[in-house]
């Protein structure tokens, strides 16, 4: 018996197989495209491909297109899922867990391995992936390139909190001539404030960890340390959180 995960975002879908003895046995992740109908089918027949058909093993399905994985055993939240596989991957059960998906940004709190409390941002996209997708295409660069700009660059202020208006502010300062390295270096502190400020709101239980896209980025996290004044840990089996916990919650449901 397999035990599957998948956490199909508004960016990108992640999939994460186990064993029974909680091995990991395969994960993957691909862009969500415009329908999370047609990537749910394409996860389906890579799962068949690698001896992981859902029919004939455990399947949960979380994230912003769940409901379209009709194969899924069941359906559970993205918070839920993220807190138990950031519980496994960095083997704490007290954090605090900030997730920077690709449409919003969730601040989790976790207790003794169960979610106390969790936050979202409002409906504006400054502040998640998305904010980053558009300045990157603004730039000429993917968002790989913009980070290790950044990197390079002393971080010009961003004023503006909403992102079409933020845009206008970058375009302002590529025809002012400003370099690439700097603006791009005050996109990456943007959206870390903009984080930061929705952190803020709460008190930060135990360690603070990234997780989704972003928790790839070593320079993003450094950077959130830095505004949150506490260390942020990221590692890159955070992409997978969300998955991750679906799939510990697909071996748990069959207890």
């Amino acid at each position: 018996m397999k035990f599957i995960g998948i956490d199909i975002g508004s960016t990108c879908a992640k999939t994460v197989v186990m064993n029974e003895n909680k091995e990991i046995v395969l994960e993957f992740v691909q862009p969500t495209g415009w329908s999370s109908v047609d990537t749910a089918e394409e996860i389906r027949k890579k799962l068949v491909e690698n001896d992981a058909d859902p029919a004939e093993n455990v399947c949960v399905a979380t994230g912003y297109g769940r409901v379209s994985v009709p194969y899924a055993d069941k359906m559970i939240t993205e918070i839920t899922c993220h807190a138990m596989g950031a519980v496994w991957i960095f083997d704490n059960k007290d954090m605090t867990i900030i997730d920077i998906g690709g449409q919003d940004t969730k601040i989790i709190c976790v207790e003794q391995g169960f979610v106390k409390d969790f936050m979202m941002n409002d409906k504006c996209s400054a502040g998640t992936g998305k904010f980053l997708e558009i300045m990157a295409n603004r730039l000429g660069v993917t968002i790989e390139e913009l980070f290790e700009l950044a990197s390079q660059g002393n971080a010009v202020p961003i004023s503006s909190l909403c992102t079409v208006f933020a845009e206008s502010e970058v375009i302002s300062m590529i025809g002012e001539g400003r370099s690439r390295e700097d603006i791009a270096a005050g996109v990456v502190h943007s959206v870390a404030e903009k984080v930061a400020q929705l952190a803020r709101r709460k008190q930060l239980p135990g360690t603070v960890i990234l997780t989704g896209g972003l928790s790839e980025c070593p320079y993003f996290a450094e950077i959130l340390s830095e505004k949150l004044e506490c260390n942020v840990s990221a590692m890159r089996e955070g992409r997978y959180a969300g998955a991750l916990g679906a799939a510990l919650l697909a071996r748990e449901k069959t207890k």
